[in-house]
């Protein structure tokens, strides 16, 4: 073997460039490094896509809600039966259906409050009173059956700011009944 090594015989790879092998008065090109996003750009494009994502949502269910017949809380009526009685206190859509099939409820009352600012909660509350004495009114022999129970839905200062003025009174049942009552 000689040192150094000979010219590469076959077999051997060729020599690798050696470095800054220019001619005089070249330079290497420069290299490109990938453009800066700023901070502020990355929260703009995670809030349109957050924004996106909610709107689907919204859209969704309220797709979702009007397929069950759903109707909105506020747009009852009085005589509309609900198949269900909501669970909660913040409602936004009832389960219509026709009376004479099995249902948990009947709208008999659909009280307006007065125009204004939000009135109070407890103003509210006193408000929804009047639902007894309407229901003597819608059927009076229900007055005294203990099957029959009152639901109210009522406003809250939220949607009050939606245009909510709307008492709903509700005559419900444990037990599923059909027909209207009285």
């Amino acid at each position: 073997m000689t040192y150094p090594p000979g010219p590469p015989g076959p077999g051997y790879p060729p020599p690798p460039p050696q470095p800054y092998s220019m001619g005089p008065g070249q330079f290497p090109a420069p290299q490109s490094q990938p453009p800066k996003t700023s901070p502020a750009l990355k929260w703009v494009l995670l809030g349109v896509v957050v924004l996106v994502a909610l709107v689907v949502a919204a859209g969704a269910v309220f797709v979702l809600a009007k397929d069950r017949g759903a109707t909105g809380a506020s747009e009852v009526k009085s005589g509309d039966c609900l198949a269900e009685i909501p669970d909660s206190s913040r409602v936004l859509y009832v389960k219509t259906l026709g009376c004479d099939q099995p249902h948990k409820g009947e709208v008999f009352a659909v009280l307006t409050l007065p125009d204004g600012d939000f009135p109070g909660e407890a103003a509210v509350v006193k408000y929804t009173d009047k639902c007894a004495p309407a229901l003597a009114q819608y059927a009076p022999d229900t007055i005294e059956d203990p099957e029959i129970q009152l639901f109210v839905l009522y406003p809250t200062a939220d949607s009050w700011q939606r245009g909510d003025r709307t008492v709903t009174c509700i005559a419900t049942s444990e037990n599923p009944r059909t027909g209207k009552l009285g």
